[in-house]
């Protein structure tokens, strides 16, 4: 009231001092963006999708607070929070068929085909002796124990151990002894671990599937148990060779559908908020020799999702 009155009785061309200091204008403060939480599925050599999503992330300077992985997707994971990316993106892509070969140590009598410490031997040259509690933000592998079918949270420890336990795929990887408890691949309980980051109460999840272009939605269909009509065989050999798979391939197809069918369910319980899909169905799950393509479409699929990823950082704000 007396600043008003002063100013009344002022002659014109005079300046009052109120005593305040003088309004600048000041730039409205930027709204503070969340930090998403990712769910990396699992999918074997598909997988390598996982380092061209967080390139890409990177390059749009989206922070990562948390990583929850499952097989392959906790081995891309462990190694992006640990500072080594760049390591296993040069790996990967210097797979060829002959060194895949070359990395499998065939066992008689274990738990699987392979031992795989040729390729622990490989993680220990940049990952030795790192604990998970090291690593700057959380991060979680998911496994399965294999005695009761409980899945298995992996969120302190040795981190080689935890990424190994995740992948060690049923019939192919010896499972993984740790704390009493016999491990195997995280990907037969939960295979695109969006629950652990829901656990772990992160307001924006974003999962990454590598499966889900593989199959379509599941169907019933009535079908005749009666024998193929010997002339009808003859005119169909295509047909013939379908039904005759390998041990290989069935074991193959067997995971697929496993991970796909598990996936949908446990995604339609408690959905992401946003879900990369990257198209993968034409890699198989042991082609990891097509990293440079895998790790394209995941980049490509991340990059085109990211006005609406950004929009959904401003909105999660808390």
């Amino acid at each position: 009231m007396l600043n008003w009155a002063l100013n009344r009785n002022a002659q014109p061309g005079t300046t009052i001092d109120s005593g305040t200091p003088p309004v600048h204008d000041i730039p409205a403060p930027q709204p503070k963006k969340t930090r998403i939480a990712l769910a990396l599925g699992g999918g074997a050599a598909r997988g390598w999708a996982h380092i061209g999503v967080l390139r890409a992330l990177d390059e749009a300077g989206i922070e990562v607070g948390m990583i929850a992985g499952t097989s392959i997707g906790a081995l891309v994971g462990g190694c992006y929070l640990a500072g080594k990316l760049d390591e296993l993106e040069t790996f990967a892509r210097s797979l060829t068929m002959r060194r895949i070969a070359g990395l499998l140590d065939l066992t008689i009598g274990g738990g699987g085909l392979f031992g795989g410490m040729r390729l622990t031997k490989r993680m220990q040259e940049h990952l030795e002796g790192l604990a998970i509690e090291d690593l700057d933000r959380p991060f979680v592998s998911v496994a399965t124990e294999v005695n009761s079918g409980h899945e298995v949270w992996l969120t302190s420890g040795s981190l080689i151990t935890a990424i190994r336990a995740s992948y060690a795929l049923p019939g192919i990887f010896e499972p993984i002894r740790c704390n009493n408890r016999t491990l195997i691949d995280g990907a037969l309980v939960n295979p695109v671990p969006v629950s652990v980051c829901r656990a772990h109460e992160q307001p924006l999840v974003v999962a990454v599937n590598l499966n889900y272009d593989l199959y379509g939605r599941a169907a019933v269909v009535k079908h005749s148990a009666s024998l193929q009509p010997k002339a009808e065989t003859q005119r169909a050999p295509d047909s013939i060779k379908e039904a005759h798979l390998g041990l290989t391939a069935v074991m193959v197809q067997a995971f697929n559908i496993i991970q796909d069918r598990i996936s949908r369910a446990r995604l339609a319980g408690d959905p992401p908020d946003l879900a990369l899909l990257p198209r993968l169905g034409d890699i198989g799950l042991s082609e990891f020799h097509r990293a440079g393509e895998a790790i394209e479409r995941g980049y490509e699929e991340a990059r085109a999702r990211l006005s609406e990823l950004k929009r959904m950082q401003e909105t999660f704000v808390r």
